[in-house]
């Protein structure tokens, strides 16, 4: 019987299966289940082990999870505060807060001569319709502006020769009848029992025959004297400043276009240039509503009998007339002095008038003027012509309501536009 050939032992390790031979099919593998994703790994590294570790010279891992940060924060730097020492943050803070005050002491020591700026600029906001018109006709920019300028000037010193040589007259004349004014105070019975007992009318007799009143008002002849040089020169930078802004507007307006992105200039032209036409609106409409009450305020008092104090009263109320709220009454008090001064009945005459007059100004003159260049609420114009009035004086007064039409303006066109896209 023959026995076929034995096959050769195997070469692979006890313990181990032989492969099959290569002759042999090989069954196909059953397909395996998909793995489960592993769950997104979550960095247990401090804040800061990553970047000590980078200034430790470590390296990291392709696969370690803070690698991206580790590399953007090498390429940018340590900017936070948290990367810096307590002493170096307490520095840092020191020397903001002192630039900070210092900033805000060099504000208040120029607040004047800001006020002053920024009034100039309005003025000639609210002339440079006027310029515009002229320069639509035919006349040179330069030449509109030496016009206008010319015109004010003219304007202002026809007042101050109207108002001096009366105002002047009147104190005059106040000083020499007030005792006899205070002597028919005496004949009421009322008030002769309290002067009585207080010594009130011989006091203020004294008073105004000694002429203490003038130096307790002025602090004394340098202080008239300092008060007047600080209302010249006061007028004097307004009106340089307002020619200056009035010739070089254009060129002004295109300074501040160029400082906003190019992208977003069309817009910052629009908001600009919307401001510029609220304040001179305002401005203009202001100068409409004085030009209003200035010719009312002369053809009355020519009526009732006052025409020589006409022309000073009537630039009186003009003066008074571009402060607003309160200006209106200090001049219809004024006027109104002066009418008793001369008769009760025309006194009285006078008082009427003038309160007829705020009440018509206040409810149909100056909301149809105000409607359309302004738009800001009633009590918004109240609180904020008190508020600049209480902050910087009548220059602050005159000032609120426009700045507060240019912030309602922003907050309309802007925040609330940014609000409803959040």
């Amino acid at each position: 019987m023959t026995q076929g050939p034995l096959p050769e032992p195997s070469s692979a390790p006890r313990g181990t299966t032989p492969e099959p031979a290569a002759s042999s099919p090989t069954p196909p593998e059953a397909p395996r289940p998909a793995a489960p994703e592993a769950p997104p790994t979550v960095s247990t590294t401090p804040p800061r082990t990553w970047w000590r570790r980078l200034r430790r010279g470590s390296q990291l891992t392709p696969a370690d999870p803070d690698r991206e940060l580790a590399v953007a924060a090498a390429a940018s730097g340590p900017t936070s505060l948290l990367y810096r020492s307590p002493f170096q943050i307490g520095f840092l803070i020191t020397l903001g807060g002192l630039v900070a005050f210092g900033l805000l002491g060099a504000v208040v020591a120029l607040q004047g001569v800001l006020v002053l700026g920024v009034l100039s600029l309005f003025l000639a906001l609210g002339l440079n319709p006027l310029v515009e018109n002229l320069h639509r006709s035919g006349a040179p920019r330069g030449l509109a502006v030496a016009i206008v300028a010319l015109s004010l000037v003219v304007l202002m010193v026809l007042g101050a020769w109207a108002v001096l040589p009366l105002l002047t007259e009147q104190v005059n004349i106040l000083i020499q009848n007030a005792p006899s004014y205070l002597q028919g105070l005496r004949e009421n019975e009322q008030v002769a029992d309290f002067d009585r007992q207080f010594n009130v009318i011989n006091r203020i007799s004294q008073v105004l025959t000694s002429g203490a009143w003038v130096e307790g008002l002025f602090g004394g002849i340098m202080g008239a004297g300092a008060a007047i040089a600080n209302i010249v020169f006061s007028v004097v930078v307004t009106l340089v400043l307002m020619l200056w802004f009035l010739a070089s507007l254009p060129a002004i307006k295109e300074t501040i276009y160029q400082l906003a992105p190019a992208s977003r200039r069309p817009r910052v032209k629009y908001l600009a240039g919307e401001m510029f036409r609220r304040i001179g609106g305002y401005m203009s409409g202001l100068f409409t509503v004085v030009l209003l009450a200035t010719g009312s305020a002369f053809v009355f008092l020519n009526a009732v009998g006052l025409g020589s104090l006409s022309l000073a009263l009537s630039v009186v109320v003009a003066m008074f007339a571009f402060i607003p709220l309160v200006g209106p009454t200090i001049s219809m008090l004024i006027v109104s002095l002066v009418a008793f001064s001369n008769n009760t009945t025309t006194g009285f005459i006078t008082l009427g008038f003038f309160l007829l007059y705020q009440q018509v100004d206040a409810y149909l003159l100056q909301p149809r003027i105000f409607s359309k260049s302004v738009n800001v609420p009633g009590p918004l114009i109240v609180l904020a012509a008190l508020s600049g009035g209480i902050l910087f004086g009548i220059a602050g007064a005159l000032l609120a309501i426009p700045t507060v039409a240019s912030l309602l303006l922003l907050y309309r066109e802007v925040l609330v536009p940014a609000l409803d896209r959040a």
